[in-house]
């Protein structure tokens, strides 16, 4: 399984590139899959849902499941946030797992940034950065720029970059 970052500040499109990109990728013959870190508490269950409330009675684990999905939510009752090598372990392998955020782990990132956010390009001080997805025509790099409102421009560099070696 490929892990590849799609990485950068807040407000940038990395997920508006993902809804795009996963298809892209998928449409090659690829399957694929994401993990999404949060900053926040966030709820994927609703107040007076059943599993909400097994949760906030207590349960360290609630998994719900139906003929058309299922989901396991795990509490952090320590408050230790899991690293994301344990999470990517509980996952069914995929040809692509595309990661959005973790910008401080060390892995092969490609970097989502735009010129109006006024917010210095990560590739500056990471260095697992691999390429920068953006919009700017007055980035000035050594890294790989690919037109951030090209999913295929992204995924081809994905394929060439990261599965035609493992082919």
């Amino acid at each position: 399984m490929k892990v590849i970052g799609i990485s950068g500040w807040s407000g940038n499109g990395k997920t508006t590139l993902l809804e795009r990109l996963i298809p892209a990728l998928i449409d090659r013959g690829y399957t694929v899959s994401t993990l999404k870190h949060a900053h926040h508490h966030f709820d994927i269950d609703r107040p007076g849902k059943d599993s909400y409330r097994h949760r906030e009675a207590g349960a360290t684990e609630v998994l719900i499941s139906s003929s058309n999905r299922w989901a396991l939510m795990h509490e952090n009752r320590d408050g230790q946030e899991a690293d994301m090598e344990s999470l990517i372990a509980r996952m069914e392998p995929v040809d692509i797992l595309l990661v959005e955020g973790f910008k401080k782990e060390s892995f092969p990132k490609i970097e989502v940034w735009r010129e109006e956010s006024d917010a210095p390009p990560l590739h500056l001080k990471d260095d697992t950065v691999v390429a920068v997805a953006t919009d700017s025509r007055s980035l000035e790099t050594d890294l790989p720029t690919l037109d951030l409102n090209s999913e295929q421009e992204v995924a081809n560099f994905i394929v060439s970059r990261f599965m035609e070696k493992a082919a």
